[in-house]
């Protein structure tokens, strides 16, 4: 991902809704080096930022809903919250929750794509999302692992303008010339109950580090660190309590 800052279209923030709070801020301390800041604010439900440095860089939550699952939720910036989930809806979407205003910060939305896979719009006001974007222990990269990729890209291209770079083994999403993210299809190394998501990539100085420190922390890798041909070495990581995620390191800095 080359953007150093939050665009509309692209991602711009990154959330963990999370069974333990208290777990799962030690776990990504660790493996990250984050801090933590939780908000003060009573009717925040506990909302706990992570910091590098002064920058925002994600959050992680307590589980709102009993029905919410434990899982990482990527943000798309949008300009207009309630035009876009009116595309949503228009495209075959459906919208779960919003638009609605998060104090002064910003506008928020959640929708499901037409596979099911969760997502997240965010109307920017005082509050823009990430602080920083490909630095160590920062987003680098979006995913989604979808059963239907075909229907995935008419989807998401419809309502937000990515532009598709397709090649013999993935498909990449694009906005203003720089690619952000990908489509992974999913086969039958998946088990049936695993349901379509995005899957966020945190960038890291070096992949095999970053997995042994999350392993040795609670962690089950699911994809070993891997080389990808002429692209970023890449690993799958379960946290303690059940989410997904990735860590990457390009190429260029292998």
């Amino acid at each position: 991902m080359e953007f150093d800052k939050p665009v509309v279209g692209g991602p711009c923030w990154a959330e963990l809704g999370t069974s333990d709070l208290d777990a799962s801020t030690r776990f990504y301390t660790e493996v990250f080096g984050w801090r933590m800041r939780r908000d003060p604010r009573l009717v925040s439900g506990d909302y706990t930022l992570a910091h590098l440095g002064d920058a925002p860089v994600a959050a992680i939550t307590p589980l709102y809903q009993k029905s919410q699952p434990v899982a990482w939720n990527v943000s798309f910036a949008v300009a207009d919250a309630d035009a876009t989930a009116n595309k949503v809806v228009e495209a075959g979407g459906t919208v779960i929750h919003g638009p609605r205003d998060i104090y002064d910060e910003g506008r928020f939305t959640v929708a499901l794509d037409p596979s099911g896979a969760a997502f997240q719009m965010w109307e920017p006001r005082e509050f823009s999302g990430a602080g920083v974007f490909n630095r160590p222990g920062s987003l680098g990269w979006v995913e989604l692992v979808t059963r239907n990729p075909k229907r995935a890209r008419d989807f998401y291209t419809s309502v937000f303008g990515w532009s598709v770079n397709a090649s013999e083994w993935y498909t990449q999403w694009g906005l203003h010339g720089e690619d952000f993210g990908g489509v992974t299809a999913m086969h039958d190394r998946f088990p049936a109950d695993v349901p379509p998501h995005w899957l966020p990539y945190f960038a890291v100085e070096d992949v095999e580090v970053s997995t042994d420190v999350a392993v040795r922390a609670g962690a089950k890798a699911l994809l070993e660190p891997t080389a990808l041909a002429d692209g970023p070495h890449i690993a799958v990581l379960r946290d303690p309590q059940g989410a997904t995620f990735g860590v990457y390191q390009s190429a260029r800095e292998s």
